[in-house]
């Protein structure tokens, strides 16, 4: 099949897709998004082409190694319930493509998302040309969002970065509330290999005159925040210092928090998420919209809007009997948080895990995180060229687990079947029956491909 997003020899223009497939297939045919070369060039000279739609609304954009969609998600749920129009850019996507673009708290679908494309494509052609290096996939698809956005027409954007800040291609729109959630060591082949470095790059989404929301950082990366800050006039909020969690009780089904805003105190509010890392989330999404807007959020709205938040594939259950689990972690830091999470809010025994995690990821670092926590590993792996195999997991958590704990089953199905019957065997380890659960877990696209297999395509 022709890409539909390059031209044809003769100078033609770009065909326009027709079907929800052509356009995964013209996108996926573009530089993937772990191939980088850090300019903004392409994406500043194809928003051009497009008219400067990231101009015609408001902003909130968000970076960080953890929590981005998260917070996101709960950003856009506030926004909503101020009567705001909402378009929200989140990635990687779980399942679909199209969940990366979501205008009113809906992804687009799949007629809207052909239509996005069509709009954007006979330009994509113009930057090839012009450029040194073709657009990337992601550089497209953040185009299309952009032009979606502005044909809604949407109020406000809640966009979060792909990787990165500066150079990060959504780092075209100079939002008015930049959001910074914790900073650890990911990605460390393109943003750095310490903390600090990686927050450089980060910081650069704080732009003059607005307001920089900063989750708890370490002292060295807050220092490089700060010092951004106060290089282009921003405005600094500080969880712990201006806005924070004040209590956080687990509750069935979430967790019940106290939060300290900027403008106002607000308690009582079940978040129907679990973890001390989801309760801060909501301290900053919490912050950012108080930041974007002009004071103090009517307490019953805040309530209303947070009891609605979901994220998919963050500690979600899925399945009973036995239950699983899913969480995205696929790095130390997020994997330390989503533990953390399960000792605090359940008390499964045995946890099983099924983990398939991406080869250019600290694989041994997030395996150390759940081995005090899991019972037995499954290692798998899941359909992309990325993915680890199976057997080289099984390799390393036998390192960390001790061979008798791991077992190595490649198909990711088989993999959730073998951990569900381990988790059902809880009585041979000396535990009632029917509180085993099963985690499945160490990648975004591990995590999805689980999601499609147990609870269907939407």
């Amino acid at each position: 099949m022709t890409d539909a997003s390059h031209s044809d020899p003769d100078g033609g223009s770009a065909r326009l897709a027709e079907t929800f497939a052509e356009v995964e297939d013209a996108l996926l045919s573009r530089w993937p998004e772990t191939r980088l070369e850090p300019s903004l060039d392409r994406i500043e000279a194809f928003t051009e082409l497009l008219g400067a739609p990231q101009r015609s609304f408001r902003s909130v954009h968000l970076t960080g190694t953890n929590g981005k969609t998260s917070t996101s998600r709960m950003i856009e749920t506030l926004l909503r319930a101020l009567d705001l129009r909402t378009g929200r850019f989140t990635s990687p996507h779980l399942e679909r493509m199209s969940e990366r673009i979501s205008i009113d708290g809906e992804p687009l679908d799949d007629e809207a998302f052909v239509r996005a494309f069509n709009d954007v494509a006979p330009y994509t052609h113009l930057v090839d040309a012009e450029q040194d290096h073709p657009l990337s996939f992601f550089e497209t698809i953040v185009g299309m969002a952009y032009a979606a956005f502005a044909d809604a027409p949407v109020d406000v954007a809640v966009v979060e970065v792909g990787m990165g800040g500066s150079w990060d291609a959504t780092n075209v729109i100079d939002a008015d509330v930049a959001v910074v959630l914790p900073i650890a060591v990911d990605h460390a082949k393109y943003l750095g290999e310490d903390a600090a470095t990686i927050a450089v790059e980060k910081a650069g989404i704080i732009k003059p005159g607005s307001v920089a929301v900063l989750a708890e950082q370490g002292p060295e990366v807050a220092a490089v925040l700060v010092e951004r800050a106060a290089e282009v006039g921003a405005t600094i909020a500080r969880e712990g210092m201006e806005f924070g969690v004040v209590s956080r009780t687990p509750a069935v089904g979430g967790q019940v928090v106290s939060l300290q805003g900027l403008r106002g105190r607000y308690d009582d509010v079940f978040l129907p998420l679990y973890g001390a890392h989801q309760a801060q989330n909501a301290a900053v999404a919490l912050a950012a919209v108080e930041a974007f807007g002009s004071g103090e959020l009517d307490e019953d709205l805040v309530r209303a809007a947070f009891a609605e938040v979901t994220s998919p594939g963050r500690l979600e259950i899925v399945r009973r009997s036995p239950t699983i689990v899913l969480d995205a972690a696929h790095n130390p830091h997020g994997a330390e948080a989503a533990a953390a999470a399960l000792e605090d809010s359940f008390s499964f025994s045995p946890l099983v895990g099924v983990m398939g995690v991406m080869s250019d990821k600290d694989h041994e670092g997030v395996l150390a995180a759940f081995e005090p926590h899991l019972t037995h590993l499954v290692c798998t792996q899941n359909s992309t060229p990325r993915a680890l195999s199976a057997a080289a997991l099984g390799r390393a958590a036998a390192e960390v687990f001790g061979e008798d704990r791991v077992s190595v089953v490649p198909d990711l199905a088989d993999a959730i079947e073998r951990a569900a019957t381990l988790a059902e065997a809880g009585e041979a380890i000396d535990v009632s029956i029917g509180a085993g659960a099963v985690l499945v877990t160490g990648s975004v696209v591990t995590v999805g491909e689980a999601r499609t297999l147990l609870v269907g395509r939407r």
